[in-house]
């Protein structure tokens, strides 16, 4: 019989055992689940609600069997519907009816309220791990990488001449704010939905500042129907969950090119790497493209969520057991994609000769000679034009503007002189940035101590 059977006259259909059913995914929040009862029971025994004697016993049984679980002795009923009521099952059946005083003052709807942040909770904590592992390789390759001339783009069209290191620590930032989101994101998970009942709070004179001192919150839900009926906390962090893989795929999308035959910036190494069937010479990125394409999969989970809770009136509703497979989802492969980009892109071999090579076409030079016209009293939108003409000049003869004589230079304007052969060197290009957050040497390496206080490294 079910335990919430007392009501019916008929079974339910096996059918509906089945289709109503959770336990084949909520059982992942074993561990929470008793964590949050363990909590009640002591909560119900401190308060006077069930005895002292009682609450420990209940206290001791849900250890043990949390140990059976984790030692493999325990099959879940799928006709037990979910996590909730197997443990609570199993209790019984070990301590007998005192088992059934857990669910005094308490309902399935604060309980797997308070599970789901317990566990999102710990994962929040371990991704954010993750992502400070990842933002120290950043600055290993960043800081090894200060001098490495390679093309910076726009439109993916080579536009001015950056370095290595300073494209990676662009790469920092955006995963630092990624880290930040979920710091704030943690914030509003760590308020405690126990002991708000089904949606209207509990007869009971439970103690809910006991509850939140011995699970480790910061904060109660003030309102007991909020508590029980939203899942907005789920969907910030699916969402800065969607933009950590959006990161992540951004920065495949370059790695897949720089790995090309076309670019030849990088080599993927062996063992993140896989062939062809077909073709014996091939060696795919297959490892970046799966991160990318796993992308999609997360805003999917994204948009499951939010349009699952779009329409629900207060309180629950039976849609919310639907939660939980896009947001474990999401977790799995959010860590997983960040533990194995984080090592294919400290295994990747760098080819420093190519990348400085493809900063010797496409007049990437060809602002800063803007820049030096300006410094010498052109206006800019002046100094554009006669740029303009001189990369003109250049495609017509097969030249690059650093090849040009000053000769050639002053058939364009007369205040050019002999120092616009200096100026216009790659190497000149990158250290006459003075702007705060520029590609200078100087500028990345004040980049670098930043990133290195913030990991306190």
């Amino acid at each position: 019989m079910k335990l919430w059977g007392g009501r019916f006259e008929k079974s339910t259909a096996s059918i509906v055992d089945q289709f109503n059913a959770s336990i084949v995914f909520d059982q992942k929040l074993y561990k929470h689940d008793i964590m949050g009862s363990i909590a009640h029971a002591k909560m119900l025994g401190q308060s006077n609600i069930i005895t002292k004697e009682e609450s420990q016993k209940i206290i001791q049984g849900l250890i043990e069997i949390l140990k059976d679980i984790e030692d493999g002795k325990v099959a879940f009923e799928i006709g037990l519907e979910d996590i909730h009521m197997n443990i609570e099952k199993l209790l019984t059946d070990r301590i007998g009816e005192v088992g059934k005083k857990l669910h005094t003052a308490r309902s399935r709807n604060d309980q797997i309220a308070v599970d789901i942040r317990l566990f999102l909770r710990d994962e929040i904590k371990e991704i954010c791990e993750k992502l400070k592992t990842l933002l120290g390789t950043f600055v290993v390759i960043s800081e090894a990488h200060i001098e490495t001339v390679m093309p910076g783009y726009t439109h993916l069209q080579r536009a001015q001449p950056i370095t290595l290191g300073y494209h990676i620590m662009a790469y920092f930032q955006m995963f630092k704010r990624d880290y930040d989101r979920l710091e704030d994101c943690y914030k509003r998970v760590n308020v405690m939905p126990l002991g708000a009942g089904a949606l209207a709070g509990t007869t009971y004179a439970t103690d809910r500042e006991f509850l939140k001192e011995t699970l480790g919150f910061s904060e109660i839900c003030e309102n007991s129907l909020d508590a029980v009926s939203d899942r907005d906390f789920v969907i910030e962090f699916i969402s800065g969950a969607s933009m950590i893989m959006m990161h992540l795929s951004r920065f495949c999308e370059e790695l897949i090119l720089w790995n090309s035959a076309e670019f030849n910036f990088i080599e993927m190494d062996d063992s993140y790497s896989t062939g062809s069937s077909i073709m014996p010479q091939k060696k795919n990125p297959d490892v970046a493209e799966l991160i990318r394409g796993k992308t999609g999969r997360i805003y999917g989970n994204l948009f499951n969520i939010l349009t699952l809770m779009k329409g629900l009136p207060l309180a629950y509703n039976k849609d919310m057991q639907e939660d939980k497979p896009p947001l474990f989802d999401t977790v799995e492969n959010v860590k997983v994609c960040l533990e194995i980009f984080n090592e294919m892109v400290k295994t990747m071999k760098i080819k420093k000769e190519n990348m400085k090579k493809a900063t010797k076409e496409g007049f990437m030079n060809a602002t800063d000679v803007a820049d030096y016209l300006v410094k010498k009293g052109m206006a800019f939108r002046s100094a554009h034009e006669v740029v303009g003409k001189m990369v003109l000049y250049c495609i017509q003869k097969g030249k690059g503007i650093d090849d040009l004589t000053l000769e050639e230079f002053k058939i364009f304007s007369n205040i050019l002189t002999e120092d616009i052969l200096d100026a216009i060197k790659i190497e000149s290009c990158i250290a006459s940035k003075i702007s705060q957050g520029s590609t200078a040497k100087g500028s990345i390496e004040k980049m670098i101590k930043s990133a290195k206080d913030f990991l306190n490294i």
